[in-house]
């Protein structure tokens, strides 16, 4: 899969705001096929003792 022109510089953003990227690309199995996203990633979130989870899809138009 061709990256889009902005793919790192999101990543190194999201990095950067204290994201764990855990995917690149991230894969959602549907049926017999997979749905894939630019960037899966989560943060974790100390006074609920938990995760935050996010899936980034990165378009540029122009």
């Amino acid at each position: 899969m061709a990256k889009d022109r902005f793919h790192d510089v999101v990543r190194t953003a999201l990095e950067r705001d204290g994201w764990r990227i855990t995917n690149d690309p991230l894969l959602i199995p549907i049926g017999r096929s997979n749905l894939q996203i630019d960037l899966g990633a989560e943060r974790l979130i100390a006074a609920e003792n938990g995760k935050k989870r996010i899936a980034v899809e990165i378009k540029v138009f122009g």
